[in-house]
C-alpha cells in the first residue's frame, strides 16, 4: 500500500468543516481550455477562505476525460499549482474526481497522487450493473492508493440507490476519510449517517453535504442513534459542493456562522429561513426544474456575469442554459442580494486575472 495519508492538521481542518467547491471547467469560445481564467477560479477559491477544491468532478464535466478532449490532467495540474503558489499558512485539500470501472479509477489515483492531491472524491455513478461488493473491491483498491471520500450521488444524474449495508461496508474500510452525501433524499441521507455512527471508525469519517436542496439544515442537524444501546452523536460538518463554486465568499461566511451556533440547544428559526433561501439559488443554478439539464452552464452564467468566465460553453454543446434559467438568476440576485460575493469578487478580480 502506498497511500500517503492527510496531515494531522488536515485531518483536524477535514473534521471541523470545510467549504470545498467543486470546481468548473473554463472554455473559449472555441470550447478549448481557457487557461487564465481557469487558474482564475482557483486564485478565487484560495482568497474565498474555501478550504479545499475539488477538481475532476461532475462540475469540471466528465467529457475531459475523452480522448478527443484529453483535459483530465492538465486541469488537475493548474488547481495544484496554483495552490502550491498560494503558499498557505492554514490547511487546504486538493480533492481530485475519480470515476469508472477499476482500471480507469486506478489510473485516475495514479495522476491525482502524481500531482499531489490529498484525497479522491470516487463517484459510483454509471457502473449500474454492478453488484455492492465490485463497488466495495474497487473503492478498497482505490483506497490504498490515496484517502478516499465516499459519494452517495442522486440517481437523477447518474448514481443510483445503495443500502445501508453497503455503508456500513465502506464506513469500514481503512482509508475512506469522508463521506459526501447528495442523494437529495432524507431517508438515504440518514442511511448514510447511521452507518457511519455504527462503524468502528465512526470518529474517523468526516461528513459533507452535498444535498443542493437542503445545505444549511444539513449542516445544522446533529444525528443521534442507538448503538449497542448507547446514544451515539454524528454531525454533517461541512459541505463539497458545485453549489459553493459560486458566491463561495458568502459560502465561506455561513458556514463560519453555523460553526458558531450549530451546538446551541436553542436555534432561531430564522435559520430554517436562510435554508429556502439558499436552497431556491441553487434552483436558479441547477435547474431541477429541467431536470438539472442546465445545472453546469447555470454556474457558468453567474460566473460569466462576475468577470470569472467568458462565457457558459461546456464541451458538450448541448449543454446550454435552460429556457428561463438566466431570469430565475436575476430573480436570485434581486430576491437575495445578501447571498452574492460580487462586491468581493469585483475587488480581486484584476489580481486574480493576472500572469
Amino acid at each position: 500500500m502506498s497511500r500517503k495519508p492527510l496531515s494531522p492538521e488536515q485531518t483536524k481542518a477535514l473534521h471541523d468543516g470545510l467549504v470545498i467547491p467543486a470546481q468548473p471547467l473554463a472554455l473559449t469560445e472555441e470550447r478549448k481550455l481557457d487557461e487564465r481564467h481557469q487558474r482564475a477560479l482557483t486564485r478565487y477559491y484560495i482568497a474565498a477562505g474555501a478550504g479545499g477544491v475539488a477538481v475532476g468532478v461532475h462540475s469540471t464535466q466528465f467529457e475531459i476525460r475523452e480522448p478527443q478532449y484529453n483535459l483530465y490532467e492538465p486541469v488537475l495540474r493548474l488547481a495544484a499549482e496554483e495552490v502550491d503558489r498560494a503558499g498557505l499558512d492554514r490547511p487546504f485539500l486538493k480533492v481530485a474526481g475519480i470515476c469508472g470501472p477499476t482500471e480507469q479509477a486506478l489510473n485516475e489515483a495514479d495522476i491525482a497522487v502524481s500531482i499531489g492531491y490529498d484525497a479522491a472524491l470516487v463517484s459510483m455513478g454509471g457502473l449500474k450493473e454492478w453488484t455492492e461488493e465490485q463497488h466495495l473491491d474497487r473503492l478498497r483498491a482505490v483506497a490504498e492508493k490515496i484517502p478516499v471520500i465516499g459519494f452517495y450521488l442522486q440517481p437523477s444524474v447518474g448514481g443510483r440507490i445503495f443500502s445501508y449495508e453497503f455503508w456500513r461496508q465502506l464506513a469500514d474500510i481503512d482509508g475512506v476519510v469522508a463521506i459526501k452525501m447528495a442523494p437529495f433524499n432524507r431517508y438515504q441521507t440518514i442511511d448514510v449517517v447511521r452507518a457511519v455512527a455504527s462503524s468502528s471508525r465512526s470518529a474517523e469519517i468526516a461528513l459533507y453535504t452535498g444535498n443542493d436542496d437542503n445545505i444549511v439544515t444539513d449542516l445544522l442537524t446533529t444525528y443521534r442513534f442507538r448503538i449497542d444501546g448507547k446514544p451515539v452523536e454524528k454531525k454533517i460538518v461541512g459541505g463539497l459542493l458545485g453549489h459553493w463554486c459560486v458566491w463561495t465568499k458568502k459560502a465561506v461566511e455561513l458556514l463560519e456562522e453555523v460553526k458558531q451556533v450549530r451546538n446551541d440547544a436553542t436555534l432561531s428559526a430564522e435559520w430554517l429561513t436562510r435554508n429556502i433561501e439558499v436552497t431556491e439559488t441553487n434552483a436558479a443554478f441547477f435547474d431541477p426544474a429541467h431536470h438539472f439539464a442546465g445545472c453546469i452552464p447555470g454556474i457558468h452564467e453567474v460566473l460569466r456575469r462576475q468577470g470569472l468566465m467568458k462565457g457558459t460553453w461546456c464541451l458538450n454543446p448541448h449543454e446550454v442554459l435552460s429556457p428561463g434559467q438566466s431570469e430565475e438568476i436575476d430573480r436570485m440576485y434581486r430576491d437575495y442580494p445578501h447571498l452574492n460575493d460580487d462586491e468581493f469578487v469585483r475587488a480581486h478580480l484584476g489580481e486574480w486575472l493576472a500572469d
